[in-house]
């Protein structure tokens, strides 16, 4: 007779925090299960990965994709700040940097999705009155004990009428994005579906204009009234993609954002390098840049 399965040969029941605590409106997408204060500033983060996803695992499903470590930290210093520094629901966040370095080799997807810890030290924590206008943190990603990423970020973040001001009246209601034009290949920038790609051809050969598509259910996980910072490195991945054709992958971004990336003009993606190791990314909207992006790559 077959021995029934017993409690103990089961997995622990696990439950993701609630999604409005990094700023996600689909459980789908939020990664997190977990959090415990491990001393002044420090902290661990739980997450889940799972073996497939629409964008952050491979095709065949056999590696998750850096950029799904970038979420996870993202994740982490939002549901933080809430839950360890009382900033409040309704505050947004501004993205200033975000550097992350993945190891190789160590983002293969296995027969259970991958159980991270993320160690987070807030380093520079910036005060307006009693509440956080601002931090940098640093994150090490651990997989089973093994550290597979190193990241660093900072933001600040706004309450609700700073944010409107700043804004200047803009809402996901009131813009209308620049409709996406037709997109190059999907296999030229390593994705499945047309749908995920977020670069369309110019005269250039090393310049693409962004395609927004607020209608992706993980970039625009939520209406928005600007391009997320997401999409960007993204677009990144997918420029680097292009000009390294020696079978090197993205596996680190150290990126700056310098202002909102406006949905109703167009943005337009350049890249140099390729040579060596890294790729170099600007996306500019108008005059201005919007973002910089430096891609580190190796043998995947």
């Amino acid at each position: 007779m077959t021995r029934p399965r017993q409690l103990a040969d089961a997995p622990s029941l696990t439950a993701t925090v609630p999604r409005q605590l990094v700023h996600r409106a689909a459980l789908s997408e939020t990664l997190l299960t977990g959090w415990r204060r491990t001393g002044e500033d420090r902290f661990s983060v739980s997450a889940q990965w799972p073996r497939a996803h629409g964008l952050h695992v491979s095709s065949d499903w056999s590696a998750y994709d850096p950029l799904l470590v970038v979420e996870t930290v993202r994740q982490a210093g939002t549901l933080l700040t809430h839950t360890e520094y009382d900033v409040p629901l309704d505050h947004q966040f501004v993205m200033q940097e975000f550097q992350v370095d993945t190891l190789e080799g160590k983002l293969g997807v296995g027969p259970l999705p991958a159980e991270p810890e993320v160690d987070l030290v807030f380093t520079d924590v910036q005060y307006r009155g009693r509440r956080p206008a601002g931090a940098r943190y640093t994150a090490h990603v651990l997989r089973d004990g093994d550290r597979v990423a190193t990241a660093d970020v900072a933001f600040t973040c706004v309450s609700a009428p700073v944010y409107r001001r700043l804004r200047g009246g803009r809402t996901p209601d009131s813009v209308t994005a620049v409709p996406p034009p037709t997109g190059l290949a999907p296999a030229a920038v390593d994705r499945a579906l047309p749908a995920d790609v977020v670069l369309a051809p110019s005269a250039d050969p090393d310049r693409w204009q962004l395609r927004v598509d607020t209608a992706h259910p993980v970039f625009f996980d939520h209406p928005l009234d600007h391009v997320p910072g997401m999409l960007l490195l993204e677009a990144a991945r997918q420029a680097a993609r292009l000009l390294r054709t020696d079978g090197r992958s993205p596996v680190a971004y150290n990126a700056l954002f310098h202002r909102y990336a406006e949905l109703d003009e167009p943005i337009w993606i350049a890249a140099k390098g390729g040579h060596d190791t890294d790729v170099q990314v600007v996306g500019t909207q108008g005059e201005s840049t919007v973002f910089e992006c430096l891609v580190g790559t190796a043998v995947r």
